[in-house]
């Protein structure tokens, strides 16, 4: 799973899911630009792990809600590397509560970074992806976008929007031999999921039948396979990285 010579955008990846994916595919072989909208330090931290370890990356904040923002994200790698192979999308926020209890702004502020992000992200992408007829989009959806979970109403909307944008896109761009693909964890060990309470985390763990939760580094491990050679016949498909927790609800 060898990505020499390849560029990847990961959005995000200053922390958690994003974080092990810039990693891991700069382990593989790719120069990476590392996506951030506020922890300039931990993105800079990312950058230096890279770095140290031998590989090419380079920081670049941007909101992936804001279009234009978006686009100055995709021109940074081109003007920084030269060319973009593969897109991760993988930034995202929750604000949960009811339905019922649900501020407007919380419902619009999920929809703008978790699903229009990815929107804004892949049609600023496709310019160079299509020029070169070839290219690897990986979305990050979530387990919540397949199966609803009470309380993130707002969050399941997005992520299940996610999965069908995934699958049309995938329709659209085959030919020109570009992949596009998702991946759903479920319930990974990230600063999203460490706000909950113990009792919380005590109630997903009883339905997980490996009887843990997963780290992002097994996540990570999976959006590599998609972007690379390995993954060359695979458009259009979810791949579900979460013990087993969708067999149990």
């Amino acid at each position: 799973m060898e990505l020499q010579g390849q560029v990847a955008v990961v959005t995000g990846a200053s922390r958690g899911i994003g974080r092990a994916t810039a990693l891991e595919l700069a382990r593989a072989g790719a120069r990476v630009v590392v996506n951030y909208a506020r922890q300039a330090e931990a993105a800079a931290e990312v950058v230096a792990a890279i770095q140290d370890g031998g590989g090419q990356a380079v920081a670049v904040a941007a909101d992936v809600g804001d279009y234009e923002a978006a686009r100055n994200l995709i021109q940074a790698a081109l003007d920084h590397f030269g060319r973009l192979d593969i897109l991760v999308n993988n930034a995202g926020i929750a604000r949960d509560n009811l339905a019922a209890r649900l501020k407007p702004e919380d419902w619009a502020a999920v929809l703008q970074t978790n699903l229009t992000g990815v929107f804004n992200c892949c049609q600023a992408a496709l310019k160079p992806m299509l020029r070169q007829r070839q290219g690897r989009i990986i979305n990050l959806t979530s387990v919540v976008g397949l199966r609803g979970n009470a309380g993130q109403v707002n969050y399941a909307a997005a992520k299940a929007g996610v999965i069908g944008f995934t699958k049309a896109l995938a329709k659209e761009v085959a030919s020109r031999g570009i992949l596009v693909n998702a991946v759903a964890p479920g319930f990974i060990t990230t600063e999203m999921t460490a706000a909950l309470n113990e009792a919380a985390r005590e109630e997903f763990y009883r339905h997980i039948p490996l009887g843990r939760p997963g780290e992002p580094e097994e996540v990570a491990e999976v959006i590599l396979f998609l972007a690379s050679p390995a993954a060359r016949y695979i458009t259009g498909q979810v791949l579900t990285v979460d013990g087993g927790l969708t067999l149990a609800l």
